[in-house]
């Protein structure tokens, strides 16, 4: 016999109401139904504001700079350098047919562009673009500059071609004797390649830089413009926000500006003022994620991009914390001053009128109409959120000042749990903070498991914004989770106010994070399967929540069960004196090393051995080192371990519960550059955090472990001492429904995600309201590890007319699907 659920979704409060008991029954029988939803009509659910659902644009896996910003030169400016990454040179995409050096000298074109070209007569050089080189198709017009100065005057000849040829008739640039000039040039491409280059010659010697060369047709047809599949993606979702530019490029680095006075810094964190005005002005930066930021495609074209797509645009600036593992608080009250004054101006560059300092900039770069900035963010993912909110509160402060409508957005750290957050949430609330960005990353199972996550936030607290989460994958079976979650979202979205997928975008060559929610190369991109779940999503948001409820699944859950192992990640470990009792004192596993380690099974990456009778782990660079001994089987059993720490940035990783090497979980003991301890689990590789607290591993110390397993509670010990303990007996529900009201359209809109591979045949009960007998269905559907490529949309949706609609009906939501009903009231 087994027992479903009722509960109560609306109105922001889950609630518990009835089990009924259920027997087998036969599956397709006409009178039994698997589910049912009620929808109360009269009761009066949360407004849903149209900015509930946008996106976050990050410089991560090349967004910018060979992906969103149209330019098709890579380092056009030969600015590159190892302050970028190591193996970068100022001619990094460059190669060179004669003589040729970048020079840093007073000949500049200008103080903040350093560096440029000196090409020797006769010379020339190429440039490769991006991926496989600079894509080209056959009857498109392409737009090429350059800063050139010659003091005897040359002639450049310009010339756009692949392996094959020609791809447009070359140009001959004349440039006039004298000081630096800009000179234009205009390509039509006679065939289509992926696989460009644009190559500059010189007759005489001549100085070049900002070499240049954009599609005629970027998105709106702006200069300096986007890459227009890329923006028309983004513009498809039709998000009510986007959050730019970080992220961790807006926490890293150093605070100093780009000047003579910092040393022309290049390691700095993202600041707005070096974004904007005429390209060839910018700064350049060393990008986080280890590559280079022109800066090409700055704020002024942020703010546009968002007018264009009709979105809230919501700035993040720096804080003066670092985070991203860097972690530290600047000291210096003089650049935080000068950080807020910087804040204060930019909310006047955005909103102040064409006379004023700032928006006289804005007008200047074609735009004198404000861009009614109403929502700005302070910091990003801070783990120490006493230091962090010292700060935050003198920026809220001269903010609301000055700009009193202004909502000033703080965060609750990197993690969706722990001290970190707790700190940071009490903080928040003390101090009446409008709203709070959270940030997590977790499994597919936590996302199932977490659908009542904002059920029981405090209804008169700060607002959520749930700035960025993913679920560890772009397959279908991902794109189920995050949907499941969403419903969740929009059931407390008086608590929930804004929410973005992250991250955003990623060019397939230049991938630093995974998973996103576009991909693309230099001539293709295509929607992830989280991408078509994002885009029904904010497609179909309606305006009000109706309140309803749905019975659940059947829940059984066993211990917890699985073999032992034991990992490191960037460090160097030894382990000895392992040992696996069962619960009734039985020997499972006894190993101290001293004849070899043959009970282990090496399923990651890393260089095991056995030394001086411990089993060590030398590899400082690998990540997820895993061995794994013992029977899946296992259940019910206490785990000891000795670990001393040889070398390297973290602690140890001591897992239980291992199923494969993709489902298991790890007692994290010093992670995150050794700032914390915590317990990951991980389900088909998706990792999610199911307690964390402060902690570290000190070099050359030996480490007593023991974890003790009874049921699913599990009690861990170090030293002796109960570090934690948690049960980890959530259900994974996978039929989950929201209903909203469409009030422009006069629709009901009921979504459900039925997340398993059986279909769920539902009795929907619309509480006696009115409506047509035709409904409007949109169908995502597909096999849970689908995935889309350039060359497959595996998951696509389907739509559909659904002509039993009544006061009562049945319908029966495919297998892993996501479906969208609109039923029109009358």
């Amino acid at each position: 016999m087994s027992r479903t659920a009722r509960w109560r979704l609306g109105l922001g409060v889950s609630a518990l109401l009835l089990a009924s008991a259920a027997l087998p029954v036969p599956a397709h029988a006409e009178d039994v139904t698997d589910y049912s939803i009620t929808v109360n009509p009269s009761a009066q659910g949360p407004a849903i504001d149209r900015t509930m659902y946008g996106v976050f644009f990050e410089d991560i896996n090349r967004a910018a700079d060979g992906g969103l910003y149209a330019e098709l030169v890579q380092n056009r400016s030969f600015e590159y350098s190892t302050d970028d990454n190591r193996s970068y040179t100022p001619l990094t995409a460059w190669t060179v047919s004669g003589t040729a050096q970048v020079v840093n000298d007073s000949g500049r074109l200008n103080e903040r562009n350093r560096d440029y070209l000196s090409l020797g007569a006769g010379s020339s050089v190429t440039n490769s673009g991006y991926n496989t080189g600079i894509a080209a198709q056959g009857g498109r017009t392409y737009d090429f500059s350059v800063w050139a100065r010659a003091d005897a005057g040359s002639t450049l000849t310009v010339s756009l071609q692949d392996s094959g040829g020609a791809l447009a008739t070359a140009r001959r640039i004349a440039v006039r004797k004298g000081g630096w000039a800009q000179y234009k040039a205009t390509f039509t491409a006679s065939r289509t390649s992926a696989a460009g280059r644009l190559t500059v010659g010189s007759e005489a010697a001549a100085a070049l830089d900002m070499v240049s060369l954009f599609p005629r047709d970027t998105y709106k047809h702006e200069p300096n413009g986007l890459r227009k599949d890329l923006a028309e993606k983004i513009a498809a979702l039709h998000p009510g926000f986007l959050r730019f530019p970080g992220g961790c490029l807006v926490n890293t680095g150093s605070m100093q500006d780009y000047s003579e006075a910092s040393g022309w810094q290049r390691k700095r964190a993202y600041q707005w003022k070096d974004t904007i005005g005429p390209v060839e002005q910018r700064a350049t930066n060393a990008n986080f994620w280890g590559y280079n930021q022109s800066y090409g495609l700055g704020y002024y074209e942020y703010f546009r991009f968002a007018e264009d797509i009709g979105a809230m645009p919501l700035p993040v600036v720096p804080a003066l914390v670092t985070g991203c593992g860097q972690n530290r608080a600047v000291d210096d009250d003089a650049l935080l001053k000068r950080h807020i004054q910087d804040t204060l101006d930019l909310i006047e560059f955005a909103n102040g009128p064409a006379t004023s300092k700032w928006g006289k900039v804005r007008a200047g770069m074609g735009h004198p109409r404000p861009f009614h900035l109403t929502h700005i963010e302070v910091g990003n993912e801070e783990n120490l959120p006493n230091e962090f909110f010292a700060r935050f509160t003198q920026f809220r402060a001269a903010i609301q000042a000055e700009y009193p409508y202004m909502q000033v957005i703080s965060n609750a750290g990197p993690d969706d749990s722990g001290t970190t957050f707790d700190t940071a949430w009490k903080l928040n609330r003390d101090a009446k903070v409008d709203m709070v960005d959270e940030h997590y990353y977790n499994s597919p199972q936590w996302f199932l498991q977490n659908n009542d996550r904002y059920d029981s936030y405090d209804r008169s607290g700060p607002k959520v914004f749930l700035g960025e989460y993913a679920s560890g994958g772009n397959a279908f079976k991902n794109g189920l989770a995050e949907a499941a979650y969403m419903t969740g979202l929009e059931r407390n979205a008086d608590v929930v106010e804004l929410a973005s997928y992250a991250p955003l975008f990623a060019n397939e060559d230049y991938v630093q994070w995974r998973p996103d929610l576009v991909w693309f190369n230099n001539h293709a991109s295509w929607g992830s399967a989280n991408y078509e779940v994002q885009k029904l999503f904010m497609n179909n948001v309606g305006d009000r929540v109706v309140p309803s409820t749905a019975t659940t699944t059947p829940n059984v859950s066993g211990p917890v069960t699985g073999a032992v192992g034991l990992s490191t990640w960037n460090t160097s470990a030894a382990y000895d004196d392992v040992k696996v009792t069962a619960a009734d004192g039985s020997p499972l596993l006894g190993d101290d090393f001293s004849g070899g380690a043959s009970q282990w099974t090496h399923t990651g990456t890393g260089s095991w051995s056995v030394q001086d009778g411990q089993y060590v782990q030398t590899d400082t660079t690998a990540q997820n080192t895993m061995v794994s001994a013992g029977d899946p089987a296992w259940h019910d059993y206490d785990l000891h371990v000795k670990a001393t720490k040889k070398a390297g940035q973290e602690g140890f990783l001591v897992a239980f519960g291992v199923k494969d090497t993709g489902t298991y979980y790890w007692w994290n003991i010093g992670g995150w550059n050794n700032t914390q301890t915590a317990v990951e689990q991980a389900v088909d590789g998706g990792k999610s955090t199911l307690i964390a607290k402060p902690g570290s591993v000190d070099t050359g110390r030996a480490y007593d472990i023991d974890i003790k397993v009874r049921g699913r509670q599990v009690t861990l010990y170090l030293d002796g001492q109960q570090w934690g303990s948690f049960t980890d007996d959530k259900p994974a529900e996978p039929f989950r429904q929201v209903v909203t009201r469409d009030a422009k359209t006069g629709e009901l809109i009921v979504k459900v995600v039925n997340d398993q591979s059986s279909a769920a045949r539902t009795a929907i009960d619309l509480g006696g309201e009115k409506t047509a007998p035709e409904a409007k269905v949109t169908t995502l559907a597909a096999a849970p590890d689908a995935v889309n490529s350039e060359t497959s949309t595996a998951v696509a949706p389907r739509t559909s007319t659904f002509t039993g609609v009544a006061d009562k009906f049945t319908y029966t939501f495919p297998a892993n699907s996501i479906t969208f009903m609109r039923i029109k009231q009358k």
